[in-house]
């Protein structure tokens, strides 16, 4: 059975930093693009970043360029999100996802259907 467990969500102050943990497993981790997602209630589901091993470096939303960092740890089989300068527009329940392949291609990770979901972790910056 593939599971995605997200952890490392909770409350911050605006401008501080959390990292979110993403932990992949019944899956073959190198073949699959790990997302990060995020959504509000009321709102479309916002693609936030992406990483895999078919592309030369990680995507991101416009929103948080600059100010998220995305990386993975192929021996243990997790993908983090360092969150940095956390404004309150970064409240939302982010969510990971895994999708066979690239982040990149045709229709990238954003526009694709995720094979694969974490039930989420909240995250609410205060103002």
């Amino acid at each position: 059975e593939v599971q995605l467990v997200e952890s490392g969500g909770g409350l911050v102050q605006a401008g501080g930093s959390l990292r979110l943990s993403c932990a992949p497993s019944g899956l073959t981790f190198a073949d699959y693009a790990i997302g990060w997602f995020r959504q509000v209630p009321g709102k479309e589901r916002e693609g936030v970043s992406c990483i895999s091993s078919f592309d030369n470096s990680p995507f991101y939303a416009d929103s948080v360029k600059g100010r998220f960092t995305i990386s993975s740890d192929n021996n243990k089989e997790l993908v983090y999100l360092q969150m940095n300068s956390l404004r309150p527009e970064d409240t939302a329940a982010y969510y990971c996802g895994a999708l066979i392949g690239a982040c990149s291609g045709t229709y990238d990770y954003t526009k694709r259907i995720v094979d694969y979901w974490g039930k989420g972790t909240l995250v609410t910056v205060s103002s």
